[in-house]
């Protein structure tokens, strides 16, 4: 099947934006004040969901550190192969 050139057709029913200097309006121009407020409620309470979800996942992997460190510590071969000779002569 061939192609069909299709010509730009230009975009009348758009009003331009621009402001008064000639450059193009931002979105912050174009959205009005209560619109941007909202957004940036919803930006920081994401922000605060992300770092709350951060420190919850820093605190389980140090309680799971602080339990692997526990189990190490009762077990017996553990402490036989990571035991230093010096700590053997004090206790004599």
């Amino acid at each position: 099947m061939a192609k069909k050139n299709r010509q730009a057709a230009p975009h009348a029913g758009k009003p331009k934006a621009d402001t008064a200097d000639g450059q193009q309006a931002t979105l912050k121009d174009l959205l009005s004040a209560d619109v941007l407020s909202k957004l940036k409620e919803q930006s920081n309470a994401l922000k605060a969901a992300e770092e709350q979800k951060k420190q919850d996942a820093a605190q389980k992997a140090d309680e799971a550190r602080k339990q692997e460190q526990k189990r190490l510590e009762n077990d017996m071969e553990y402490l036989l192969n990571n035991s230093k000779p010096g700590d053997w002569k004090k206790y004599k």
